[in-house]
């Protein structure tokens, strides 16, 4: 298949989602050496868990069956722009190609846009509309970092 194909695919999951009141309007494809490896859909309104983006759902499910984290040999068409938390799991997964046709521009256009959520990432820390507070460490006796080093050492 083209990578048009494999383009409309993920977009006719996104149609068909959206058609049937499953989702919103996102689909996503995984392919690797020409064979489709994983699919989905975005299931944020019937599992009302916000991380459930097709593009999230895909890679979890390419990562189980190929029984590895690293799909950095692999391809991934999603119908639209990937948002932040998606685009973030495509580095985790070291993803080197990622086609979509939807635009985020587009998406903002249906109310579905993440433009907030990059400008947020944007700013310093400290001028966030969620507050990352630091918690001092120091009174803890385990330490899983220390023991993460002693365990992996060689795997950073």
């Amino acid at each position: 298949m083209s990578h048009k194909e494999f383009m409309k695919l993920a977009i006719d999951l996104a149609y068909n989602n959206t058609k049937n009141e499953k989702g919103k309007p996102f689909g996503a494809v995984l392919v690797k050496d020409g064979e489709i490896v994983a699919k989905g859909v975005n299931e944020v309104l019937t599992t009302h868990d916000p991380t459930a983006h097709a593009e999230l759902l895909t890679i979890r499910e390419a990562c189980r069956i190929l029984s590895t984290s690293d799909l950095s040999d692999c391809i991934l068409y999603a119908s639209g722009e990937p948002c932040p938390m998606c685009l973030s799991a495509i580095y985790w997964a070291n993803l080197k190609h990622v086609y979509y046709s939807y635009t985020s521009q587009e998406e903002e256009e249906i109310g579905l846009g993440t433009k907030y959520v990059y400008q947020q990432i944007a700013l310093p820390k400290e001028q966030r509309d969620i507050k990352l507070l630091k918690i001092d460490k120091s009174h803890y006796e385990k330490n899983p970092f220390t023991l993460w080093k002693e365990k992996n050492k060689g795997y950073m």
